[in-house]
């Protein structure tokens, strides 16, 4: 019998608490190596990963031996910990308890981690996608 094959790609993006403007630069330098550690402890492809004070983006290949909700909650955890144990311990530090999560298409790739990358320009621009954003309607 052959091995099962999948190519899942999934385009995540959570808050701070109260969209709270606490992803410092520092905070972004440290963390987002955090995450992209946690990831492939979990078996995901980090594809891009990006964000501005009071959020973060993350495009992943995703296996099909966790579910969507397990992975971010893995994620978030292990972040968190690590700003309010190693980055900045006593201070405040908080992930809003929702998520979003969007299934992507192979040829979105590219487009989608572009955007991810380039969050500050596109949130400076005022040329988000709202969807994506989790802005409030």
């Amino acid at each position: 019998m052959r091995a099962s094959f999948t190519k899942l790609y999934m385009h995540y993006v959570w808050a701070t608490w109260d969209r709270l403007p606490i992803i410092t630069p520092d905070i972004q330098k440290l963390v987002y190596p955090a995450i992209i550690q946690e990831c492939e402890q979990l078996k995901c492809t980090v594809i891009a990963i990006g964000g501005i004070e009071d959020h973060v983006h993350l495009l992943t290949g995703f296996p099909p031996t966790i579910s969507i909700s397990e992975l971010v909650k893995q994620i978030k955890g292990s972040s968190s910990h690590f700003i309010t144990h190693e980055i900045k311990p006593g201070e405040f530090f908080k992930w809003q308890g929702s998520y979003g999560a969007f299934t992507v298409s192979h040829d979105a790739i590219d487009n989608i981690a572009n955007y991810i990358k380039n969050q500050a320009t596109h949130h400076s621009q005022k040329s988000i996608i709202p969807t994506w954003e989790l802005t409030p309607k």
